[in-house]
């Protein structure tokens, strides 16, 4: 137990600057508006097409930070703010979207990996909730550590697809800022770049830091397996 907070302290504290730190910078971002005057949906199209997909929808999803891209139906879908917006922030969340559908064009390994597991991470964090609740009670009370076991491989499962996820988000981003560069008709100048650049660092800090707390949690259910089976 002491072992866990030792690492969980830190892992919170972190998460909560990066958290702060990347919401912040959006906001700045957000506000700061393209010379171009490009939105975020005209941004997408553009970078599709300079990388010959044309297969891929650009759509329009309710939430605030919801942009993703969906590689099972081929959809870029982008929160309103960025969707509509022209502003430095949506240049890059819209780039960094668009990132992954040429990943999936590529054949990416690390993003067919990734797409592979959501079937298994998506089973096992419905599940995992209540199999390692009910397996630390019957460790407690039979000693009996079936049901943990279950639940640790499933914690496991999630950290694997949580560190996967990072290849997968910085390069997407790697892609994204190679093509703005490139691309001046969507950012003119260095310092929109550097602010693209910028943002999306702290985005992909975000991940860094889910990653960091999936491990710290399975490293406290192990211990408890360990523990309970060392003694």
């Amino acid at each position: 137990m002491g072992i866990y907070f030792i690492l969980l302290i830190p892992v919170l504290i972190l998460s909560m600057f990066v958290q702060w730190r990347f919401r912040s910078k959006f906001s700045k971002y957000a506000e700061m508006q393209l010379n171009s005057e490009f939105s975020g949906k005209e941004v997408a199209e553009k970078m599709l097409h300079d990388y010959g997909i044309f297969d891929v929808k650009v759509m329009s999803t309710e939430g605030q930070l919801s942009d993703h891209y969906n590689p099972k139906d081929k959809t870029i879908n982008l929160s309103t703010d960025v969707y509509y917006g022209r502003s430095v922030a949506a240049a890059a969340v819209a780039a960094h979207e668009c990132g992954h559908a040429v990943q999936q064009t590529k054949a990416y390994s690390w993003l067919n990996l990734r797409t592979s597991m959501v079937p298994l991470v998506s089973l096992s964090s419905t599940l995992l909730q209540w199999v390692l609740i009910i397996g630390v009670l019957i460790i407690a009370f039979t000693f009996n550590p079936f049901v943990l076991k279950i639940g640790v491989a499933g914690f496991a499962i999630i950290t694997l697809f949580s560190v996967i996820t990072l290849p997968v988000e910085f390069d997407a981003s790697r892609r994204a800022l190679i093509w703005l560069k490139n691309n001046r008709m969507v950012l003119y100048t260095e310092e929109e770049h550097a602010q693209a650049k910028d943002a999306l660092w702290w985005a992909a800090m975000t991940y860094v830091i889910s990653a960091l707390g999936a491990m710290t949690n399975l490293i406290y259910y192990v211990s408890i397996l360990f523990g309970r089976n060392r003694d």
